[in-house]
């Protein structure tokens, strides 16, 4: 080997090593180099401090609003800040009760606003720029027409049977449906899947479960409707709301043309009693097919029908299963005719023993499921028709 030779090879190793250290440092995984050569941090993209804004405030009602409906939210927000203090205050100087959101970007009332009055906002926010935006302006709410109040056919802490509908009525009818069905709410423990509808003239709106509520259900209904627009000028008067609870499944099965009549409490058959429904031959008195609901029960009744000439008949232990006449009832006079035929003028008669013990068992929301009769139970047999609905027909009466 010569000395030149020597000094090539040397030459070649030397050019070797630096194309494999550039190689190495290209696919390196120190920290310290990047793949540019650059020491850095790998190469990522770098985060950019975020841009100081001015704070953007959002009022509703905006500022200058008129005849804002009370029950419209009434809020303040924020975007790039926070909020320092905010306060609204009615014409008498009186603040409106109100509470801050935790991470200080909104405002929102906590007690209702009064009707035909102006209030006005005060207060601060911060942007992110460290700027202070003064929060400022007034509005009007609305001078209503007429105020319309609505009930509840059940109550605080009830018990009731597993059919038993939620009804809100109200004096006349309600114009504005959908703006009414948005403020009611139905909470339920367990779940239950359900839905309102429009009744009666809208006049009335109810909720009942897709199928019968389980037992033991808890039910809460909240009718959120002050300050809630109902059409034409008219407003909602008053919140109203209810918790309740369903009892035991008990349902009567009753078939007209095998003149009994069958209670299945919880599963279970507890009853089974000779029956005379309603007289088959006459439309106006024969007892309607369909599923009836227990609307209330009285020790004695009063019953009058003077298309068929009685007045003032007083009979024991009767239960309404309807509002076109139905009862069942004790009924000593047509002991002969239970169990063999039918003759009433559309109700169930019991011997006045059998009624009784009927009778002590009952909770309003019962159901009634009747079979066989010539004439079928609709929506014109009074209010608590809502089980004459099949469920898809039922969902399409919502205004929502």
């Amino acid at each position: 080997m010569t000395i030149r030779n020597f000094a090539r090879r040397r030459a070649g190793i030397a050019v070797l090593g630096i194309v494999a250290a550039l190689t190495l440092g290209a696919c390196s995984s120190d920290p310290t180099v990047s793949a540019s050569g650059t020491a850095g941090t790998g190469g990522g993209p770098t985060k950019e401090a975020p841009v100081a804004k001015p704070a953007t405030l959002t009022l509703a009602p905006a500022a200058g609003a008129k005849d804002v409906a009370p029950g419209d939210p009434v809020k303040v927000t924020v975007a790039d800040g926070t909020i320092d203090s905010v306060t609204l205050t009615n014409p008498d100087g009186k603040q409106v009760q109100g509470q801050p959101a935790a991470d200080k970007k909104s405002w929102t009332t906590t007690e209702d606003l009064g009707y035909s009055k102006t209030y006005t906002w005060s207060g601060q926010a911060t942007g992110s720029d460290g700027k202070p935006v003064q929060i400022s302006g007034a509005f009007t709410t609305v001078k209503p027409r007429r105020q319309m109040a609505g009930s509840l056919n059940v109550g605080d802490g009830q018990t009731y049977g597993i059919a038993m509908p939620i009804a809100l009525t109200f004096p006349s009818a309600v114009k504005d449906k959908a703006s009414v069905e948005k403020a009611l709410s139905v909470e339920t423990t367990p779940k239950t899947e359900g839905s309102w509808a429009w009744l009666n003239g809208d006049t009335s709106v109810h909720w009942r479960p897709k199928e019968y509520f389980a037992p033991g259900t808890e039910v809460k209904v909240n009718a959120n409707i002050y300050g809630v627009s109902m059409g034409n000028g008219t407003f909602g008067r008053q919140d109203i709301s209810a918790s309740f609870k369903i009892g035991r499944s008990q349902i009567v099965k009753g078939n007209t043309t095998q003149h009994r009549m069958q209670v299945i409490r919880d599963g279970k058959q507890v009853m089974d009693f000779p029956v005379s429904y309603g007289l088959d031959s006459d439309p106006g008195r024969v007892t309607h097919s369909g599923v009836h609901v227990v609307m209330s029960k009285h020790a004695t009744y009063s019953m009058s029908n003077p298309r068929y000439g009685y007045t003032d008949v007083n009979v024991p232990w009767a239960v309404r299963i309807s509002n076109n006449g139905e009862f069942i009832h004790g009924l000593a006079g047509s002991i002969w005719a239970q169990g063999k035929k039918n003759i009433s003028h559309g109700c169930l008669n019991l011997s006045p023993a059998n009624a009784k013990i009927y009778y002590d068992s009952v909770l309003p929301g019962d159901p009634v499921e009747i079979t066989g009769s010539t004439q079928t139970l609709t929506s014109k047999d009074g209010d608590y028709s809502d089980w004459t609905y099949d469920w898809a027909s039922w969902s399409k009466l919502s205004a929502v």
